[in-house]
């Protein structure tokens, strides 16, 4: 998946105090190499010059339905026909009753009507009384109807002092759901469940065992997998990576806790794909005040814990695809082919986590693949890019007989 890179962007911007955000929103789709063209109403000119808009696009700025066009292209109808997306940024009550009800008496109104069967996402910013008023919400209602992407508003404390829903949300939501619309949704009609991160296994309340893993690449494969269209949820070990976009996620410590929570969801997943790094063993014997140090024994008795992969593989449904990840330092293609078969699995990820651009807490990963029809190594790639190959991957498939 390319990302928004060539993209073409069209962004309307309405009169809110807001629109200084969606200056900085130009900027960031331009750094990723989107083709940004803007609008604006004669409203947001009022709080953000053209000009500014102008030189963070690289592109012309729109204002007037009647302004001169020497080039003849007739801007209402080809602003809007040539994008790829719309991105209405703040979307104001007044240009969201607009759009609600097939208004074309400005520029970004007939633009967005011209732009019919591209996807549209609508941020909506304003007082949280106009927000929440009967009338706006059964136009959002209307333009949801309409296959509108509507980016709920943030709760906080308002330009104008108010405290409640009608802030602008945070860019990250908001790029999540426009590579959403973008994205071919080839994993429709899938439940995706995904784990990810390490597990913690306490000694005492001071203390645990645990590894390296940050969750990255297992939160890299519940992203893209709900930008794909999947129905996604995730079961995480203690990270500190934000939650993706539109995936439900259940929260655990320990490997018990996760093997509990995998197995109160696999029967409802078409995909499982196993990326936490759980712990093989815990403390036999967990403390409940802290162990002091001239108390403390040099060894440690421990316990296996229960192995969620193989589980899963000797459980697995008729038609269910499993997935498996393995973390090695050598023997990489022996090691994976030995887990595929022995449980029972459709898909092995390794990686090399002696290499300092593919192991523990990176930003990228170079990964082989196997299944039971060879194995294949990608390239050095983000962990993003990485996991939409392995979507390529696991779509292509051959059923098992």
């Amino acid at each position: 998946m390319a990302g928004l890179q060539g993209k073409k962007i069209l962004v309307g911007v309405t009169g809110s105090i807001a629109a200084f955000k969606a200056a900085a929103w130009v900027h960031a789709l331009v750094k990723e190499e989107a083709e940004v063209t803007v609008v604006m109403t004669r409203a947001a000119a009022r709080f953000v010059t053209a000009l500014t808009f102008a030189a963070l696009s690289g592109n012309r700025v729109h204002v007037d339905m009647f302004a001169d066009d020497p080039g003849q292209l007739m801007a209402h109808i080809s602003l809007g026909r040539d994008a790829d997306l719309v991105l209405v940024a703040p979307a104001t009550a007044n240009t969201i009753a607009r759009l609600a009800h097939g208004l074309a008496d400005d520029l970004l109104a007939t633009a967005v009507l011209a732009a019919a069967g591209k996807p549209v996402v609508l941020c909506p910013a304003m007082n949280s009384a106009m927000y929440r008023h009967q009338a706006t919400q059964e136009n959002l209602s209307r333009l949801r109807d309409l296959g509108y992407t509507l980016v709920e508003p943030d709760c906080g404390r308002l330009a104008c002092g108010d405290e409640g829903p009608g802030r602008l949300p945070e860019w990250e939501r908001v790029r999540e759901e426009i590579l959403h619309a973008l994205t071919v949704q080839d994993l429709a009609g899938q439940h995706v469940l995904v784990s990810a991160g390490p597990t913690r296994e306490p000694l005492d309340p001071a203390r645990y065992l645990s590894n390296r893993s940050s969750g990255k690449m297992g939160y890299a494969m519940a992203r893209t997998a709900w930008r794909r269209g999947a129905r996604v949820t995730l079961v995480t070990g203690p990270v500190a990576q934000p939650p993706p976009a539109g995936v439900e996620v259940i929260r655990v410590e320990t490997a018990g806790e996760m093997h509990d929570a995998m197995m109160g969801v696999r029967d409802q997943a078409t995909i499982i794909v196993k990326a936490a790094a759980v712990a093989d063993f815990r403390p036999a014997f967990r403390k409940t005040r802290k162990i002091k140090k001239h108390q403390a024994s040099p060894s440690l008795e421990l316990a296996e814990n229960p192995d969620i992969l193989a589980e899963l593989g000797r459980t697995r449904k008729e038609g269910q695809v499993l997935v498996g990840f393995a973390a090695e330092s050598d023997n990489l293609k022996e090691e994976g082919r030995r887990k595929l078969l022995d449980k029972n699995l459709d898909l092995v990820v390794v990686n090399d986590i002696t290499r300092p651009d593919a192991g523990f807490d990176v930003e990228t990963n170079q990964v082989m693949l196997i299944d039971r029809e060879g194995c294949r190594t990608l390239p050095l790639l983000s962990k993003e890019q990485s996991a939409d190959a392995i979507w390529d991957h696991v779509l292509a498939l051959p059923p098992r007989s």
